[in-house]
């Protein structure tokens, strides 16, 4: 005889496993005190044992979690994403004491890591590594398979890192961003500007620049900013729109020349290099963000836990020193702020891409 509880669909656990543990043989008669009540007394002792350990294993604030968290990365292992999701996680992993995984989903923009979280079970589990390019996701793919505002819950900011123009010294001779505009206007799409691709954040900056200016330029997509950024070295074109730490190694007497930081100040690791406000180009303030997202029904006191393990991680030097050399910024914010940001990258970057009238499949 077999004793079998059904799951939900709510569990947590691998049924798999507990369905197997779960399939429990009868016990025989206690053969000394000849009672068969005392077989049937354990058998449902075991199986209440086996319930009280299913409702404990479900996501609540205080005894979360059980097992280990995944949190999905939309980026390939190596880039700056991915090096803030990794450096956050491995610390979470001890404070929390259940590893933390990074699975590395990449594909449409970042839109299958977060359609795959998007349908996940909201307890605490499955996290998103989302970022700037979710806020408008929606906007130019029909099909994106997830709404950043309605399917998730923002817990905490990972890091910012804002853009910044560059151009090949060779192949553009001016110095300022001033000089960079009076050239666009005198020849319309003689500059060529390199980008991360279609659709990426760097594409929406080169459309909002065109805007806000009135040049235009020739946007060249490419297939992620490492090749934009070598075609930029070796001056197959003249400019690019890119994070500020992709520049920094070669801005210093090297092959690239960086104009002007889209934040509202100058970075560490380029002192001398002006912002677009201070350039005379105003509210031009641009950040590759990224933080961390719960399917939208996960528990608040799950939420609030990771919240709090992120938050002291972020506030120790070690993560600093390194958000620095990776020309990014911590930011240390209540979920709250964290949550009214990100609605308000989502109105900016979709009344952006809306303008730029962009649709990709």
């Amino acid at each position: 005889m077999l004793f079998c509880i059904r799951l939900s669909k709510s569990s947590i656990v691998d049924k798999g496993v507990i369905m197997r543990q779960l399939k429990v043989k009868a016990a025989p008669l206690d053969r000394t005190i000849g009672n068969p009540t005392n077989a049937a007394t354990r058998r449902r002792a075991l199986l209440g044992g086996f319930f009280v350990m299913l409702m404990g294993r479900k996501a609540e604030g205080s005894n979360w979690p059980l097992s280990p968290v995944t949190w999905a990365v939309p980026f390939a292992p190596g880039g700056n994403g991915d090096t803030f999701a990794r450096s956050v996680a491995a610390r979470a992993g001890v404070l929390l004491g259940q590893p933390v995984l990074v699975d590395n989903r990449t594909g449409a923009g970042g839109n299958l890591a977060a359609a795959a979280v998007a349908r996940a079970e909201p307890d605490g589990y499955s996290l998103l590594v989302g970022y700037t390019g979710h806020t408008y996701a929606t906007d130019i793919y029909p099909n994106a398979g997830f709404d950043l505002g309605r399917d998730f819950a923002p817990i905490s900011a990972l890091a910012r890192a804002p853009l910044a123009l560059a151009v090949n010294r060779s192949r553009f001779g001016g110095s300022t961003l001033s000089d960079f505009l009076d050239v666009a206007r005198l020849k319309p799409g003689s500059i060529e500007i390199g980008t991360s691709g279609l659709g990426s954040l760097p594409h929406l900056a080169v459309e909002l620049l065109q805007r806000r200016t009135g040049i235009q330029l020739l946007h060249v997509p490419y297939r992620g900013g490492a090749p934009s950024f070598q075609d930029l070295l070796a001056g197959q074109v003249s400019a690019m729109i890119g994070p500020v730490g992709l520049f920094a190694g070669h801005a210093v007497g090297g092959a690239i020349r960086v104009l002007a930081i889209a934040s509202r100040r100058r970075e560490v690791l380029m002192p001398d290099v002006p912002t677009f406000g201070e350039s005379g180009v105003e509210d031009f303030r641009i950040s590759q963000w990224f933080g961390l997202f719960a399917p939208i029904k996960t528990p608040g006191p799950v939420l609030d836990r990771i919240h709090a393990v992120v938050q002291s991680i972020l506030a120790t030097e070690d993560i600093k020193r390194l958000w620095v050399e990776q020309a990014a910024r911590v930011e240390l914010e209540s979920r709250a702020d964290f949550s009214r940001f990100v609605s308000q990258e989502i109105s900016r970057w979709s009344h952006i891409a809306a303008q730029a009238n962009l649709k990709l499949d």
